[in-house]
């Protein structure tokens, strides 16, 4: 820390004056200031001294206004991320306020001004209340801009100053948690529930049912089952096997080994937990409230509820039904239940909680809403391209598509799978008019990455069936063989080239049949993903058994007693196998799980909701 120089020396409390002197106009004002201004903003101590200097003693004042906007001299000072001591500072300083209301302490809150906060509140206590009648307040800039470090110092003073009680202007109280939710301060909002219960009862739009539980119900990025984690992916494997308890109090140095991403896995997973354990007490303090008042829960459980069901957030769900299991029957504006807006928004992990129902599974699936769709018409509608577009290539997107609707069918009557909606459309026309352009579409994905392939493939056959009869090294004149029949690399290089010509040849056997197929709607279910793996199986394997037979190939003929020059070959052979993997093999992956892995529904838990 600094010191500014004396603004106020020569200066007592009954010749200071804070309003422009007569005959001089407010622009004339701001220009005689416009020096003192600039050197507070470069924090220059001679800058300083030198622009003081001139200055009359209207401008000596600490809250003399000395911007447009109305900022002081501590504004500017809080406001460049600066602080400096000075004893000539008066209380009207701290408090003062600009044209927006803003104190001091707001704009170091704006700013992220940390020193500058400490100083204010150590120098006027009470300058971060939520209690004022007049805002803005402090703690809302701060959280409003992001600043959680500022927001847990200002939450520490206002619980010291009021004894750990929680701010009584519920209206502003309300404001600063529903910030906290939108910035992903989950953590700061988890310590103020676990000390302040009350506060989750927070209601913050009047007669809407906007709670703290249905602003969460809107952010699925913060629970697990809204966050897109491919369980074959590494990532994945990261996550589950990240145990957060014992992370918490392992040390610290640890961490600053571990990569980036491996650190970010374990933030999201942290949070998840923080959310999921908001989410439980809000739960439980709601419906202790509401039973021991009286009052109706089912407007703020039913707006928690469905917002979830279309966020795809099955925590929420889980724990709203598990307290309150009538809020399995809430329906919208358009008579949608949870499950309805699961299959709309194709939100398979909320369907999947319909595996967790042990008599209702039947019934939540028979109703229809106010068009006369049942949920088998809402399997047969297009999925919105926000998740389509998670899953890579038309033809998967179709295939997921059909999942859809055949998992829908096991959990409707046989009578609602014929039955027409008001347009006199069966779920099967419905399904068929929807998908029409993706089936177009899915042909065309098919048909580009066969010919792609094919070409890949055919060359791949012919290249290897020349190395096959021109072996490396020739024949042995007299006897026909080849020359290095007897060594271990002539034979890698006839083992991986067998391999090669009979994989290639698959290969392109298995693409000629995807090009003549007849792309019907049902074959994208497994009829072409099943060949579309098989082809580009067969081709990962020959263009590495050409690699291969390529590298024994040159060691043969110019790696005679040279072992070192086996080091940079393999090293370049493996460069377009690595290349082929990292381009192609997600895509086979992908095809292979979705076609032969386990489903993606499935039940989520061993918790019986009903």
């Amino acid at each position: 820390m600094s010191s500014l120089p004396n603004l106020a020396a020569n200066t007592s409390n009954n010749n200071v004056h804070h309003s422009p002197s007569p005959g001089r106009s407010e622009k004339d004002q701001l220009w005689r200031c416009l020096p003192l201004y600039r050197a507070l903003l470069r924090g220059d101590q001679c800058d300083l001294e030198l622009a003081a200097r001139p200055m009359g003693p209207l401008y000596k004042a600490w809250d003399c206004k000395i911007t447009r906007a109305g900022d002081t001299t501590l504004h500017v000072i809080v406001g460049a991320g600066k602080w400096f001591d000075d004893p000539t500072v008066g209380p009207s300083a701290y408090t003062s306020r600009n044209n927006d209301g803003y104190t001091p302490l707001c704009v170091a809150a704006m700013v992220g001004n940390m020193e500058a906060a400490k100083n204010l509140l150590q120098l006027n206590p009470g300058l971060g209340s939520l209690d004022d009648a007049v805002g803005p307040y402090p703690i809302i800039e701060a959280v409003r801009y992001g600043h959680k470090e500022m927001v847990l110092l200002l939450i520490g003073d206002m619980e010291r100053k009021m004894e750990g009680s929680p701010p009584t202007k519920q209206s502003t109280a309300s404001h600063f948690l529903h910030l906290l939710v939108v910035a992903g301060f989950y953590d700061v909002l988890l310590a103020l529930l676990r000390r302040h219960p009350g506060l989750a009862r927070a209601e913050f739009y009047g007669d809407n049912n906007e709670s703290l539980l249905s602003l969460l119900a809107e952010i699925p990025s913060a629970f697990r089952s809204g966050t897109q984690l491919r369980f074959w992916h590494w990532q994945q494997l990261l996550y589950s096997g990240i145990m957060i308890k014992s992370m918490i109090h392992a040390a610290r140095e640890i961490w600053k080994t571990t990569t980036r991403t491996i650190r970010h896995i374990k933030d999201t997973k942290l949070m998840h937990e923080e959310t999921l354990d908001i989410v439980k007490r809000l739960c439980e303090e709601l419906t202790k409230h509401y039973s021991s008042t009286g009052e109706d829960i089912e407007p703020v459980l039913r707006k928690a509820l469905l917002s979830a069901a279309g966020s795809g957030i099955s925590e929420i769900i889980e724990e709203i039904i598990e307290r309150y299991p009538d809020a399995i029957w809430f329906v919208d504006s358009e008579n949608h239940n949870l499950f309805h807006l699961a299959v709309i928004n194709r939100y398979e992990k909320v369907f999947s909680l319909i595996y967790q129902l042990s008599v209702y599974k039947h019934l939540v699936t028979a109703g229809e809403d106010t068009s006369g769709n049942n949920i088998l018409h809402m399997a047969g509608k297009l999925a919105p391209l926000s998740r389509l577009n998670l899953i890579s290539g038309a033809a998967l997107q179709m295939q997921r598509e059909l999942q859809w609707f055949q998992e829908v069918e096991k959990f409707v009557q046989p009578t609602l799978r014929t039955k027409r909606n008001s347009d006199g459309k069966t779920p099967k026309m419905v399904f068929t008019e929807e998908h029409k352009e993706l089936v177009k579409e899915g042909e065309k994905w098919m048909k580009e990455t066969a010919n792609s392939c094919i070409f890949v493939a055919a060359l791949t056959t012919t290249v290897v069936f020349a190395a096959a009869i021109t072996v490396p090294g020739g024949n042995n004149q007299n006897s026909g063989f080849p020359l290095f029949s007897n060594e271990t690399a002539f034979t890698a290089f006839a083992v991986s080239a067998a391999f090669c010509l009979f994989s290639s040849v698959a290969s392109v056997l298995m693409f000629l049949s995807i090009l003549t197929s007849r792309y019907a709607e049902g074959d994208f279910l497994r009829r072409l993903p099943k060949r579309l793996i098989l082809g580009l199986g067969t081709l990962f394997i020959s263009m590495t058994s050409l690699m291969i037979a390529f590298s024994a190939t040159i060691y043969l003929v110019f790696g005679q007693r040279k072992g070192w020059i086996l080091i940079p070959v393999g090293i370049a052979a493996l460069i377009p196998v690595i290349l082929f993997e990292s381009l192609q093999f997600p895509l086979l992956l992908d095809m292979f799980m979705s076609t032969y892995g386990p489903s993606i529904f499935r039940k989520q838990s061993s918790r019986i909701l009903l």
